[in-house]
């Protein structure tokens, strides 16, 4: 990935493509200038900021944003499971619900599919993360997770990074089928996510504001399923029923305003990851892909 573009591989369309970044010249302003570093550790990175921004977007004169956004960025209306003229602000809009047969969901046996839509990197071994943004850069499971004999589990396992950009469809699902623990909230503050922060600095993924979830399964063993809250993310929210079983596929929440990221970590040897994910990995490439599609099969 250069410095001035984000450049993905869209599964989809057998593409590589070049990212449209919802406010990308405040981003970079902020994460590469020394003014706007200043204005994002005193300002942009604190939940007041993140709160005040979404309070705008629970407005209903926020209602007018809706169509620009649609024209803008594409917006398929043809998924969505109402009418763009139903919602009552901006934030009811960013929180779409898309029809089921706009994200099937992969029923092949063994196989683990992507919890969101957005850009995916994926690693066989988690210790291989840290030179996709800048090379030394070491990806710290223990911190991530907050508990040292927790990480100790996964050492060696898979990872997938999936960042959702504030143009996606923004909630997220269960990669497997399973028993959900509760989630375990774990605060902090609220960087950006994107490659431009990423690329300053790999911890801004285990700093931030996080929710991890413990998902056991027959096949997989325990997986993680980290939600990983950033600038302008007003919340991270949960809508399925801790201790029941969930279907592969099945909605675990959603995002408020903004650009986020999912974690999803497996204990070694479980899983095998798409070759076209590992690939485009390697070559410090994410790969865009929807939610539902495969992202792994069981090893």
């Amino acid at each position: 990935m250069s410095a001035e573009s984000i450049q993905f591989f869209n599964r989809h369309t057998g593409q590589v493509e070049t990212e449209v970044v919802y406010g990308e010249g405040f981003l970079r302003w902020t994460y590469t200038n020394l003014l706007g570093r200043l204005a994002l550790h005193a300002v942009a990175k604190r939940a007041f900021f993140s709160r005040w921004y979404g309070w705008g977007g629970e407005r209903p004169a926020s209602r007018a944003k809706i169509q620009p956004f649609i024209r803008q960025y594409r917006t398929d209306v043809g998924e969505l499971a109402d009418d763009p003229g139903s919602f009552r602000c901006f934030n009811d809009f960013f929180i779409r619900r898309l029809k089921s047969a706009a994200r099937p969901i992969d029923d092949a046996p063994g196989a683990v599919v992507f919890p969101a839509d957005g850009r995916h990197l994926g690693f066989q071994n988690v210790a291989e993360v840290g030179g996709v943004f800048v090379k030394g850069q070491r990806f710290d499971v223990a911190e991530l997770v907050g508990d040292p004999a927790l990480a100790a589990a996964y050492r060696g396992g898979a990872l997938v990074l999936s960042r959702l950009c504030p143009v996606d469809y923004h909630r997220f699902h269960f990669p497997a089928a399973g028993t959900a623990s509760a989630p375990r909230l774990i605060n902090g503050p609220l960087f950006s996510v994107n490659p431009v922060a990423l690329r300053q600095r790999l911890a801004y993924l285990w700093e931030n504001k996080r929710s991890i979830t413990r998902l056991e399964t027959a096949q997989l063993g325990t997986v993680l399923l980290i939600e990983v809250g950033a600038t302008c993310v007003g919340s991270i929210r949960q809508s399925y029923t801790p201790g029941t079983k969930v279907a592969r596929g099945a909605e675990k929440g959603w995002f408020e305003f903004g650009g986020s990221s999912t974690i999803t970590l497996f204990e070694p040897g479980r899983v095998r990851l798409a070759e076209d994910l590992v690939g485009n990995s390697r070559q410090c490439r994410e790969l865009y892909a929807r939610m539902g599609s495969r992202m792994a099969v069981e090893a």
